[in-house]
């Protein structure tokens, strides 16, 4: 009995044209919005899974794969997702993003331009369980997390606009919540204040590169992800950053 479902072979391709680096300890991919990281209620195949099922067919794995999660993004965004394939790349990379060594930029389309072209944002965010979404609250409320990013405006595309965003924090939907209070609200983001949704169910949020040092080479990786084929009039600002 295998262990893993079988891919078909337009999975394997894929999956295996979204690796943006690997090697023995790490992989790293570019996920799809819609894609769930980490198992929840509803039970769909997670993207560690579908990794899982890849490498065991790829590498001729007949026992089980391991693929630890250090960090997550949420469904509806994209971008570069880190996996562990050994429990000592896990428990280094667990610790590389808790202490704040993992370097992370992200890219949003928004419905505006911000009236500052790039500013450090430092808000306290409360989250609500219920709702599942967060809110911007005064100091002093000691449910509430100290959030911090830096943002600088790229520029217009014809209908929205780009931000660039170096998360400094981790709170939750922290960069959907900061850009939304100063009424950039990210493009399919109905929860913080856009219009509409995108087709795709998404949000035009995208983890764009990640910096860190290697858990067991001790080398720095940089890794850029190729934006969504969906997001029109932007290629113009990838040669001024990370691509």
């Amino acid at each position: 009995m295998m262990e893993y479902r079988e891919l078909t072979e337009q999975e394997y391709r894929d999956l295996e044209s979204r690796i943006l680096y690997e090697d023995n300890h790490l992989l790293v991919v570019n996920k799809r919005c819609g894609e769930i990281v980490q198992g929840d209620k509803t039970g769909d195949e997670t993207l560690a899974d579908a990794y899982k099922a890849f490498i065991a067919r790829r590498d001729g794995k007949p026992g089980k794969v391991f693929m630890g999660i250090p960090h997550r993004l949420d469904r509806p965004v994209s971008g570069i997702t880190v996996l562990a394939k050994t429990s000592k790349c896990l428990e280094r990379m667990n610790e590389a993003f808790r202490n704040g060594s993992v370097h992370k930029t992200y890219w949003a389309l928004c419905c505006a331009a911000p009236e500052t072209p790039e500013a450090l944002l430092e808000n306290w965010l409360l989250r609500n369980e219920g709702q599942n979404k967060s809110y911007i609250v005064r100091e002093g409320n000691k449910q509430a997390k100290l959030a911090r990013l830096q943002y600088r405006y790229l520029g217009p595309t014809e209908r929205y606009h780009v931000i660039e965003v170096a998360l400094l924090t981790g709170r939750h939907h922290q960069i959907r919540c900061q850009l939304s209070g100063i009424g950039c609200p990210i493009k399919g983001d109905l929860k913080y204040g856009a219009p509409r949704s995108n087709p795709d169910g998404g949000i035009s949020l995208h983890a764009r590169n990640i910096r860190f040092v290697h858990p067991v080479q001790k080398t720095e990786i940089s890794i850029t992800a190729p934006l969504p084929a969906s997001w029109k009039g932007v290629e113009r600002y990838t040669s001024s950053t990370n691509e």
